[in-house]
């Protein structure tokens, strides 16, 4: 919310922990460089993605700097953002240059990451109704102040559960200082989409089952039809809102989807669809 009200010079009211009510009212959108300091290990890709969409339609180019976490459980990781998300955004018509200037992991935190966002319309309504031909998939294993160990462990039950070679799993050690910290992610690039399945170190969880659940989230995509999965799916629903519209297939229809479709009923004038179909899940943003 501070982030927000700082790129439009906002008054509010209710902006603290604690608070049961908020009042928001916006001002004049300015373009700009902005630095946002969580100040603890939170998401800097929800910071990101609460700025993106008003500064894709500010006078020109801004320049965005955010420290916290960048690998978080309940959040998109920045290698979905960066992976999944923005190329479904340029097809829009979006113009955005994401960078990980360094890694942040709960509870240290101190990560970083940088984006230049340049003004563009969301011109092209998104139609994403299938995948196209599996390009290529592959492992990236991350830890940082924790036995490389870890990570090996990790990727070879990815290799195992996936079939996959040496040369598609990737261990990524990182600076001591970074951590600790350990995230697995499993990347399938499809001709018409990308898709990354996360899993988190946790303190008494085997490197063996975070691995596990990741490669059995992935393996369940990749046994699907539909182009979209669950994560992604309700990411897309507001950019479509502000743009053109379009479509979608999805794996399946969360609750989170559909409540994010009727919030964003309530501040639009758009309608969201959502309707079973063979494939899985149809996503229409009218």
């Amino acid at each position: 919310v501070k982030a927000a009200a700082e790129i439009c010079g906002a008054t509010m009211q209710g902006a603290e922990l604690g608070s049961r009510a908020l009042t928001f009212r916006p001002g004049m959108l300015r373009a700009g460089d902005y630095s946002f300091d969580i100040g603890t290990a939170g998401s800097c890709t929800l910071v990101l993605q609460t700025v993106l969409p008003p500064l894709l339609t500010a006078h020109a180019t801004s320049h965005v700097r955010i420290t916290g976490g960048t690998h978080n459980r309940g959040s998109p990781p920045f290698d979905f953002l960066q992976r999944a998300f923005l190329p479904q955004l340029a097809r829009m018509g979006a113009d955005v240059e994401l960078t990980l200037v360094r890694h942040g992991f709960y509870p240290r935190g101190g990560g970083e990451i940088r984006a230049r966002i340049t003004p563009a319309m969301l011109a092209q309504p998104l139609l994403l109704t299938e995948r196209g031909p599996l390009v290529g998939g592959y492992a990236d294993a991350y830890v940082a102040a924790l036995p490389a160990q870890v990570a090996q462990r990790e990727l070879e039950v990815i290799a195992k559960q996936l079939g996959w070679h040496r040369d598609q799993l990737r261990l990524r050690a990182l600076p001591n200082d970074m951590g600790p910290g350990n995230a697995v992610t499993i990347t399938l690039d499809h001709q018409q989409v990308t898709e990354v399945f996360t899993g988190f170190g946790e303190r008494g969880v085997r490197a063996e089952d975070v691995a596990m659940a990741t490669a059995r989230e992935a393996s369940a995509y990749l046994a699907a039809s539909a182009p979209v999965s669950e994560h992604l799916a309700d990411q897309l629903l507001l950019p479509l809102a502000l743009g053109r519209g379009g479509k979608y297939l999805a794996t399946l229809a969360t609750e989170h989807l559909r409540s994010n479709a009727r919030v964003i009923e309530q501040f639009t004038a758009r309608r969201i669809r959502i309707g079973p179909c063979d494939a899985g899940v149809l996503v229409t943003v009218e």
